[in-house]
């Protein structure tokens, strides 16, 4: 019990640090969206951190993953493991600063920041400490310091909401003639993980030079290289869209392109926020029923309320999209047509992510890896061939396509080596009632031009999808619960 209560306590630590931390950092979208002179230069700041995050995913190389497996293992050495995997993720890491800075100019002009070699010079740094920190984490995670990792991650958000708060809105009020540019967020960055990094000194005393064991190191690059490609897919699936839409468009109109659509993208993250508790609650619980003989029907349930979960919230935010376009500086609200389309993206992410389970809890993780490639091909395909008619409309609906390929193949070959009984008549009967809805708060703008009119009646629409799932849904678990009670209660009285 006390490792259960263990698990719960970690697993609410890290979930909390996350969401608020995501929620504080959105809350920067609002300040660079209506400050900043251009949404080219949004659109800058968004290629720069997609790239960044590909690149975070090469430089560790998986070895975030591999470190846990092999530390745990009782023939290895945890401190040998650690001093193993941070001298790797740090030689790579130090290799592909000095490449960058060697080539600086060379490297900004083949990215398109030519004019700007500082914005790359600086992304690098920060890219190459936050390989190193990804194992320093990793470590903190190891020894159970939950406090610690959270207390980092959310030091790293308050400062630099604090920093950019200041240069961005404070600033130029109280300084005339203040100039706004997108590099004050790089520099910022900079220093926020700098801080970080000094505050990591001391899990850094836990690396041994005379611990560094080559042959280690190569049983754990056999281990990681797998998890190296399903990383690079799966964050494809997330910013191939980014990356590719200022490339197959002239520079300044993809820029632009790129700029709305990552602010508008944003909004549609909402959903994301509030969907990622329901996701940290349900994992450790779904891992907990693996020797349960009913685990597959507990899985269809799981799922079909993850569903309902996810509509509810893509109807709340589209309900009340009125005033959440206010969260977007005025050139920006063009895009905003695309905010459902990255909504289902997300949807279908989420409902990738229940499938899953199927591979997790049978060992056949290597479909994992096949599924994420074929979506992840799906999707630069569907961008490289629409973007440059469509524009960034088409990267929401690539989004889709990719991970609703991910979808179809995990659940027609999930259901050949575990069948899950889906309840896919009364999933469909949610998704068509979504639909419905979604064209009902669509149609009313139309008519109405009053923006608390319109979100009266969207609320009116959200209380009726509510009430539907609470006649059709949990109705029937409370009499359940009721029957259950009062046959326990007979069978008492009777003894």
């Amino acid at each position: 019990m006390s490792k259960l209560a263990s698990l719960a306590k970690d697993t609410a630590i890290y979930g909390l640090s996350s969401i608020v931390g995501r929620f504080l950092n959105y809350m920067l979208v609002p300040l660079y969206t209506h400050t900043l002179s251009s949404c080219a230069d949004y659109g800058i700041m968004n290629d720069l951190y997609a790239q960044v995050a590909l690149l975070l995913v090469i430089l560790t190389f998986g070895m975030e993953t591999t470190f846990f497996r092999f530390a745990n293992r009782d023939d290895e050495d945890p401190r040998r493991v650690f001093s193993t995997a941070l001298t790797m993720v740090a030689g790579v890491a130090v290799a592909f600063l000095l490449l960058v800075l060697g080539g600086l100019p060379w490297v900004s002009d083949a990215l398109g920041y030519g004019s700007h070699p500082e914005y790359i010079a600086v992304m690098s740094i920060i890219v190459a400490m936050d390989a190193v920190q990804a194992i320093l984490f990793s470590h903190l995670r190891y020894q159970k310091k939950a406090i610690k990792f959270a207390s980092l991650k959310m030091g790293f958000i308050l400062l630099s909401c604090t920093l950019n708060l200041l240069a961005y809105a404070l600033l130029p009020h109280w300084v005339e003639g203040w100039p706004i540019t997108v590099g004050y967020a790089f520099v910022i960055n900079l220093v926020c993980t700098s801080t970080i990094m000094v505050c990591l000194w001391k899990e850094l005393r836990f690396v041994q030079p005379a611990l560094v064991d080559r042959a280690l190191g190569r049983r754990m690059l056999q281990y990681s290289w797998p998890l190296l490609i399903l990383g690079v897919a799966g964050i494809l699936n997330q910013v191939a869209g980014q990356l590719m839409l200022p490339r197959l468009l002239p520079q300044e109109e993809g820029r632009t392109a790129l700029g709305i659509y990552g602010a508008c993208l944003k909004v549609a993250m909402i959903m994301a926020m509030i969907t990622q508790a329901f996701r940290y609650a349900y994992e450790p619980f779904v891992f907990g029923g693996v020797k349960d003989k009913n685990n597959p029907e507990m899985l269809a349930r799981v799922m079909k309320y993850f569903l309902i979960f996810t509509l509810l919230a893509f109807l709340a935010v589209v309900a009340y999209m009125p005033v959440l376009q206010y969260l977007v500086g005025s050139e920006y609200r063009e895009g905003l047509r695309i905010v459902p389309i990255c909504m289902v993206a997300e949807i279908l992410m989420g409902v990738y992510f229940n499938l899953s389970f199927w591979y997790k809890l049978t060992d056949r993780t290597i479909f994992g890896t096949w599924f994420s490639l074929a979506g992840c091909a799906s999707l630069i395909l569907t961008n490289w061939l629409l973007v440059p008619v469509m524009g960034y409309e088409a990267c929401a609906w690539a989004g889709v396509v990719g991970y609703g390929v991910c979808t179809l193949l995990s659940y027609f070959v999930g259901q050949r080596y575990m069948p899950i009984p889906y309840p896919l008549v009364s999933m469909g009967v949610y998704v068509g009632i979504t639909v419905l809805f979604f064209a009902v708060m669509s149609v009313v703008p139309l008519y109405i031009s009053n923006i608390w009119l319109q979100m009266t009646l969207n609320t009116g629409v959200l209380l009726a999808f509510v009430a539907h799932v609470a006649y059709h849904d949990l109705r029937p678990i409370l009499q359940s619960k009721k029957a259950s009670r009062a046959l326990k209660q007979s069978s008492t009285l009777s003894e």
